[in-house]
């Protein structure tokens, strides 16, 4: 069945649409949040560039200065596991990128003019950007959680090692290999503390302390960010009698979370016929009880399949949204799935818009309600074909 220009030209902006979707907001948030990193990491690259060049001496006078922005330093190696987590849309990494980007905020405010000035202000445009797609980072899995605990880990434990090197002297003994400085990185990090490298200097202890903070504090949102979504994810299969999932397989798929929606699934239900329900986010999957439900975007082909679209008898299309209902139909189609397709319309201008998507069945209680009412009130005949034409309209169209 070939499809009208006008629902061809919506198909084509829905996978681009997709395809946009697949790197945008999360991709470019990271970038901006991976050069706050580095601009945070100035004093560190300073000293990586001059120490090809410049003596051993050279170096160590410029480690006051370096450590004087320790702070920052820990933050821009921070702000790099944050990034990663960004990738996967993790709400995490989103909390933790604008709680740095705040707190380096104000270190930039208080730093003066020159570097800093310039600091202050993609500071701002990162804390701006983190604000406006604050919504588009709610995963809350354990693959991402658990890859930002181990990049977390790995920079406080590549942090502790540097500092430890670097201030070497300050110690007793001193720090003089990165196997020592490793060494003590490990047992600072784990606040076990054996006593036999000790901080002497003011620069050293405040390392220390830094690390021991840092390091309680990493571990314990590692830990949690781990632990949490599983032990959520275990309590919802409990919730749900440990799991069980359907056969996807002759039954009905209902898109969306509206009343619709959910009356529909509760009197298929009432039917013993089996029911999968696509919503959009995990809040709306507690209104279906006990139904199978699949959290996705319901134009994706990949949620489709998930939902077993291409072996279901029939894909309700009842969201509030005339246009994601007209693009769930299409994407249905492009699966070339035999399913029958029914598509609720809202809004009566919309009527010979969705009739180009040419579903199969289009069913406009909201529009055809005021229709019937109408009819019933200037005393016209009503009977049950009537009625029931008027409701449920055939798909099919010439153009």
């Amino acid at each position: 069945m070939r499809l009208a220009p006008w629902a061809r030209l919506r198909q084509g902006f829905e996978q681009g649409r997709r395809r946009f979707r697949a790197w945008f907001p999360h991709a470019p948030v990271a970038l901006v949040v991976v050069l706050l990193g580095l601009m945070n990491l100035g004093p560190v690259l300073h000293l990586v560039r001059i120490g090809v060049l410049a003596t051993p001496l050279a170096i160590h006078r410029l480690t006051a200065e370096a450590w004087r922005s320790a702070p920052r330093i820990v933050a821009g190696f921070l702000l790099f596991g944050a990034a990663g987590g960004l990738l996967w849309r993790s709400r995490l990494s989103w909390t933790v990128a604008l709680l740095l980007a705040a707190a380096t905020l104000m270190l930039a405010w208080r730093s003066g003019a020159g570097v800093s000035q310039a600091l202050t202000v993609f500071n701002g445009v990162v804390l701006l950007v983190l604000l406006v797609f604050q919504r588009d980072f709610d995963r809350s899995s354990l693959a991402a959680g658990t890859l930002f605990a181990i990049v977390s880990i790995l920079l406080l434990l590549g942090y502790a090692v540097f500092g430890a090197f670097v201030l070497g002297r300050g110690f007793a003994p001193p720090v003089t290999t990165l196997t020592s400085a490793l060494y003590f990185a490990v047992v600072t990090m784990s606040t076990v503390g054996y006593g036999d490298i000790v901080p002497k200097s003011a620069d050293a202890r405040f390392f220390v302390m830094s690390v021991i903070i840092l390091g309680i504090t990493v571990f314990a949102t590692s830990i949690s960010a781990v632990i949490v979504p599983a032990m959520t994810a275990r309590m919802q299969d409990l919730m749900k009698g440990g799991g069980k999932r359907m056969m996807r397989k002759n039954h009905y798929v209902i898109v969306g979370a509206t009343s619709l929606a959910r009356n529909t699934c509760r009197e298929l239900l009432a039917r013993h016929l089996p029911v999968t329900v696509v919503v959009a986010s995990a809040a709306d999957a507690g209104a279906f009880g006990d139904a199978d439900v699949l959290v996705g975007d319901a134009s994706d082909a990949d949620t489709l399949r998930t939902a077993g679209v291409p072996d279901a008898t029939a894909v309700l299309a009842l969201r509030d949204d005339d246009s994601e209902n007209a693009f769930t139909v299409l994407a249905v189609k492009e699966l070339n799935a035999a399913t029958r397709t029914v598509a609720a319309v809202n809004h009566g201008k919309n009527m010979a818009r969705m009739h180009h998507v040419r579903p199969d069945l289009v069913i406009a209680p909201q529009v055809m309600g005021g229709e019937l009412l109408a009819m019933a009130l200037n005393n016209e005949e009503l009977d049950s074909d009537t009625v029931m034409r008027r409701l449920f309209r055939k798909g099919e169209t010439d153009a």
